[in-house]
C-alpha cells in the first residue's frame, strides 16, 4: 500500500514517545506476541521508532524500516491485544505519514490480504492498494 496524501484525522490523537535502543528489547517482546512482520535487534537503527508507553509498559509501536528513491517503509506496526482497538496504531502512523510526506517522501508498506484490521487502519489513514501480490507455497524436494 502506498500514501500520497493523509486523511483527516476523525479522533483525537494519543501522546507517544520516541523509541532507542534502550527500548529493543521490549520493542522485540512486542513484536513477538503480535507478529507484524520482521523486526529484529538492530532494526532500530534503519530509522525513526515511536511508541506508546502506559504505566510504563510499550503497549504500541510503529516505525520506518527503509528509504528507496522517494519512498519511506512504514513497519513493524503494531499494538499490544490489551491496549486494541483505542486508536494508538493510528496515532503512530498518522506521524510517521506526516513526517514523511513533510519530506517530500511517499510512506509505502506491505499488509497481508487477510489482516482486515490493519488494511482499515492503512486505508483510513490515506493509503490505498498499491499491488496485490499472492505467495505460494514452495514444495521442498525431500531428497
Amino acid at each position: 500500500m502506498i500514501c500520497e496524501s493523509i486523511t483527516p484525522e476523525t479522533s483525537p490523537r494519543q501522546s507517544f514517545t520516541e523509541l532507542g535502543i534502550a527500548d529493543v528489547a521490549e520493542m522485540i517482546a512486542l513484536v513477538e506476541l503480535t507478529q507484524p512482520g520482521p523486526f529484529a535487534e538492530h532494526t532500530i537503527q534503519l530509522g525513526r521508532y515511536i511508541g506508546v508507553r502506559e504505566n510504563g509498559r510499550l503497549v504500541a509501536m510503529a516505525g520506518e524500516r527503509a528509504r528507496i528513491h522517494g519512498h519511506r517503509e512504514m513497519s513493524a506496526v503494531c499494538t499490544h491485544p490489551d491496549a486494541r482497538r483505542r486508536g494508538l496504531a493510528e496515532t503512530l502512523v498518522r506521524e510517521l505519514v506526516t513526517s514523511a510526506l513533510a519530506d517530500g517522501e511517499a510512506p509505502f508498506l506491505h499488509v497481508r490480504c487477510d489482516n482486515d484490521t490493519a488494511r482499515r487502519l492503512y486505508q483510513r489513514t490515506g493509503f490505498t492498494v498499491r499491488r496485490r501480490m499472492t505467495v505460494k507455497a514452495v514444495q521442498r524436494n525431500p531428497d
